[in-house]
């Protein structure tokens, strides 16, 4: 958007001394002194939080604007107004009279200057912290070994909120660390979106941009390559983020959005994207030389196999039966993941170690979505034998197991007048999930092919679906990791099960040569 206000907002100079010392993206709010979601003031360089941490920047502003409502504005008055701010980690610039991003600069170009010059500060502090990691190293034989943990843990990059944004984060940071699926898309090649004038410089999205030329796969691509690069900063998938908004009208603004729909659309959305090509370039033609997956691995949904349902496709066998008659209707259904109810008897159990009754687990999910069903009276079957809806029974059976297997337990429930979580602990397997007693032909399987073993977890922690926060637990390299947005930890199995999993990605378990089967 072109801000009309740049011109009596932005009034520092670009090498101001009124700036903190540190990394930019490290800065602290001047009132509550969080360091999350920093935003520098262009009018008079003081630091604030962003709207979705305390709000801060957004008073600051509004603050500047009472002596103008109460009084004529004068020359002097319309000159500052303190209404334009910068992002200290993605150098975005927001106007927030025009409540918009903004693309446009000022005659004399000061908030690239600005921009510039925070850039410099960042990479100044970030290289005096790597020099000053590398001194101890060489000086300290004794913390090396302290230093080694650490290291691995930085390797690890966090993605930064920018507003309720968790839910993609979580979900994010989860398919990086399915590494087939993952490598996929690092590996394929760059699209040069831009041309022109532009081409050659950083595009700063706006909610007033069109749709023409954005591509979901690309942005999806540069994401993951900046995941797992050793960056000791968090990196900010606004790019992404601002893409989800064009293509994806459901997630705009700024919102808490349920995870495992944002999921949903968004391999909806790579799938589709990724059948028509980008740019004239089919990427689907890449799958077809990828030699791992074979045809016999794929599972075609809406059309062409791509890496999506490649990785993440099965076969539902839906046997729908006539209770009057004895008619027998069957159906294949192709899915990328499978939503599970928490059995109705154990949704008073809320942790492991509550003493009221058996824990539920992982199979009891399973086993509440495979058996037989009767059919209630909302759902009378249409008996093309008897020409009229008559009462019975359904059952699922497996046909095609995935690659990656994803299960959702369905936490969320719709009361009359509002939606509930179901808070109950499910107990799941890190290694070796067998679905063998769920495939509709078990006999056709190798004993190892129905074994699964547990690559990442989104945890939703809070009361609502329209509140609370998301995390992730992820395994990489044989460490576990806790995503919580832009900060990364070390974490233990002991820690990870006892997690109250909303989504769960297990992969197919690959046996060690030489090694025992299980």
């Amino acid at each position: 958007m072109e801000c009309p206000h740049l011109s009596s907002s932005v009034c520092i100079a670009p090498d101001s001394a009124k700036f903190p010392n540190g990394s930019p993206s490290s800065w602290c709010c001047s009132v509550c002194r969080s360091n999350k979601s920093p935003w520098v003031c262009l009018t008079c360089s003081s630091v604030h939080c962003g709207r979705y941490v305390n709000g801060h920047a957004k008073k600051h502003y509004e603050d500047a604007q009472v002596p103008l409502t109460n009084h004529k504005k004068s020359e002097k008055q319309d000159k500052v107004q303190h209404t334009v701010c910068m992002d200290c980690s993605s150098y975005s610039t927001y106007c927030y009279r025009c409540d918009d991003f903004v693309v446009n600069d000022t005659k004399l170009g000061l908030v690239q200057k600005v921009r510039e010059h925070l850039q410099n500060l960042e990479n100044s502090a970030f290289t005096a912290d790597r020099h000053k990691k590398r001194k101890l190293l060489e000086n300290s034989t004794l913390n090396s070994k302290l230093l080694k943990g650490s290291t691995t843990a930085i390797c690890a990059t966090g993605l930064r909120n920018l507003g309720n944004t968790c839910f993609m984060n979580a979900i994010l940071q989860s398919l990086s660390n399915i590494e087939q699926f993952c490598c996929y898309f690092k590996e394929l090649p760059a699209v040069e979106l831009r041309n022109g004038k532009t081409a050659g410089r950083r595009t700063y999205h706006t909610r007033s941009q069109g749709d023409n030329n954005v591509s979901l796969v690309e942005e999806f691509r540069k994401t993951l390559c900046a995941l797992w690069q050793g960056s000791q900063t968090a990196f900010s998938p606004e790019s992404l983020f601002y893409v989800v908004w064009k293509i994806m009208p459901n997630f705009r603004g700024y919102q808490q959005q349920d995870a495992h729909e944002f999921m949903r659309y968004l391999l909806d959305h790579l799938h589709l994207e990724l059948q028509g090509g980008f740019n004239g370039v089919s990427r689907s033609a890449i799958l077809q030389e990828n030699s791992t997956l074979s045809a016999s691995n794929k599972c075609c949904i809406n059309g062409a196999s791509t890496v999506v349902t490649a990785i993440f496709g099965g076969i539902l066998q839906n046997e729908v039966n006539c209770l009057i008659c004895g008619t027998e209707s069957r159906k294949f259904d192709p899915f990328l993941d499978l939503s599970l109810d928490i059995p109705s008897q154990f949704r008073s159990k809320r942790s492991k170690n509550q003493e009221n009754g058996p824990v539920c687990s992982l199979r009891d999910c399973l086993r509440s979505f495979t058996d037989l069903e009767e059919l209630d009276e909302t759902e009378l079957y249409m008996c093309h034998k008897c020409k009229k809806k008559q009462k019975s029974t359904k059952k699922f059976w497996i046909q095609k197991l995935p690659k990656v297997l994803c299960l959702h337990l369905k936490r969320f429930h719709w009361t009359a007048y509002l939606r509930n979580k179901v808070d109950t602990y499910v107990e799941f397997p890190l290694r070796g999930l067998d679905m063998k007693c769920y495939l509709l032909e078990p006999e056709n399987s190798g004993p190892e092919s129905c074994l699964y073993d547990l690559a990442a977890v989104v945890v939703h922690h809070g009361s609502g679906v329209g509140s609370g926060h998301y995390t992730a637990y992820a395994t990489h390299e044989g460490r576990w990791f806790h995503f919580n947005d832009s900060t990364v930890t070390l974490t233990d199995e002991e820690t990870v099960v006892k997690a109250k999993a909303y989504i769960l990605f297990y992969v197919e378990h690959q046996a060690k040569a030489g090694s025992d089967k299980l």
